[in-house]
């Protein structure tokens, strides 16, 4: 079933018991999902918690998304828990109560960048960055249905962040690698090779080092692959504080048995073997940057069609909770930023951002316009807007963009909740009533009767 190299490879891995993680890919992944505090509290039903996640849970079945609201609404993500160790590092090295800059370097489509966006709160900075064209769009709408206002996204390579020097308090570098840690999926197994292996080392070390300029003295940079490999891993990471001034991070991980540490030549790295573990393979290691710190270049001030926003004040006050120095208007477009208008500035200087914040709403001869980032957003203003409750039914019909009949609404602008939870904006303008959620989000696929059945069910 899988490659003989693959398996004479962690037959030398000391840490790796080869036959019980051999054994083990071959059973079915665990499924979970990361609940989104700012939106939700309650646990699904028959659930486990993740235990390095106070907001990660384990599902008893594989649930159902597309027909979901309350996934559409940004309630919860389904992601891998390894994965959700970010939180347990970050909860030990971050600097608390400070304005922290962080960058997800690798970001699509937004499992951990979400994560991040929860972690430093409303006072921070997370910028989430994808290479791949394509992949933008799906970490746009997932950072915009998770309703953070502190999230930048940008798609660039990781050489663009050269630039920005000592900018950064914390970058993660979830490198693309050669995938063992998915060795469940068949398609990743297939798609493995010893020189795929090799080219990804080769990449992981021109990323690190890419992207190293842009970290701040004493900052923290968050290594992680779902490989196996050492020369992904533990190796690479030697490499990188062989040729920087850096020093290895220990995590304690005393109240978590089933992570296996692994130090190779002075530095510590982080197992997650499904044999182990509930979850996938993981390779983790914290790196902090040492040395003189490197002097930032001068910041020039940048021109573009931004226009002052004193006269849309009013109606931005009464629909936000977001401070008035935030706000900005491009064209006919106005947002909120996620930092101040002089990172946003510098950071324009250097990279392409496609998500410049939350946009707010469009201006249109005059008339203010809210679009569905306000609706979604958690600096949308509790109270702006009526509200109309829908059932299961409504809220399908909705989030396919069908016609709505909601006999006895009042007229105007007014955002479609479901179990309490904004899903979007809609119009009464008497005669009918219009749908404004997201033609590129509506659910185009037809939905089997049996799929209800797999919706999650949440405690009370």
């Amino acid at each position: 079933m899988y490659p003989p190299e693959f398996i004479k490879r962690i037959e030398s891995q000391g840490y790796i018991d080869a036959e019980r993680l051999i054994s083990a890919l071959g059973e079915a992944s665990p499924v979970s999902i990361r609940v989104n505090p700012a939106k939700w509290s309650r646990a699904p039903v028959n659930s486990l918690p993740v235990k390095w996640c106070k907001t990660g849970y384990y599902t008893e079945l594989r649930p159902a998304f597309t027909p979901v609201p309350l996934y559409h609404a940004g309630c919860y993500y389904p992601q891998e828990a390894s994965g959700m160790f970010i939180e347990e590092v970050f909860r030990q090295v971050a600097d608390k109560g400070t304005y922290l800059r962080v960058l997800d370097l690798c970001a699509a489509p937004g499992g951990k960048a979400t994560h991040l966006a929860s972690l430093i709160g409303p006072g921070g900075l997370l910028v989430a960055n994808e290479a791949i064209k394509t992949r933008t769009s799906v970490l746009s709408e997932n950072i915009s249905r998770w309703g953070s206002t502190n999230t930048l996204v940008t798609q660039n390579d990781p050489s663009d962040f050269s630039g920005l020097t000592g900018f950064f308090d914390m970058i993660l570098v979830d490198a693309p690698c050669s995938g063992e840690g998915m060795f469940r999926d068949r398609v990743a197994v297939k798609e493995w090779s010893d020189e795929n292996a090799l080219l990804c080392s080769g990449r992981q070390k021109r990323i690190l080092m890419d992207v190293w300029p842009a970290l701040r003295e004493n900052g923290i940079l968050i290594y992680s692959t779902c490989t196996f490999n050492p020369a992904e891993n533990e190796v690479n990471v030697r490499w990188l504080t062989n040729n920087v001034e850096a020093e290895s991070v220990i995590i304690d991980i005393s109240d978590f048995d089933s992570i296996v540490r692994i130090d190779h030549q002075g530095i510590a790295g982080y197992g997650f073997y499904p044999d182990k573990v509930m979850g996938e393979g993981l390779f983790i290691a914290v790196i902090r940057k040492k040395g003189r710190f490197e002097v930032q270049k001068k910041r020039e001030r940048i021109r573009h069609n931004r226009r002052s926003v004193k006269e849309d004040l009013k109606a931005l006050r009464d629909w936000t909770v977001m401070p008035d120095e935030s706000f900005i208007r491009i064209g006919d477009e106005v947002m909120s930023m996620p930092c101040g208008l002089e990172d946003f500035q510098y950071l324009g200087q250097h990279l392409r951002i496609v998500r410049m914040g939350t946009t707010i709403c469009r201006v249109k001869n005059s008339e203010y316009l809210p679009v569905h980032d306000l609706a979604v957003s958690q600096g949308v203003r509790a109270g702006a807007f009526g509200t109309a409750d829908l059932d299961l039914k409504q809220a399908t019909a909705y989030l396919r963009r069908d016609e709505l009949r909601l006999p006895g609404l009042q007229k105007g602008w007014l955002i479609v909740t479901y179990k309490g939870v904004n899903l979007g904006f809609i119009k009464n303008i008497g005669h009918r009533i219009n749908n404004y959620f997201p033609v590129n989000r509506r659910i185009r696929m037809s939905i089997p009767e049996n799929a209800i059945g797999t919706i999650i069910k949440w405690n009370e």
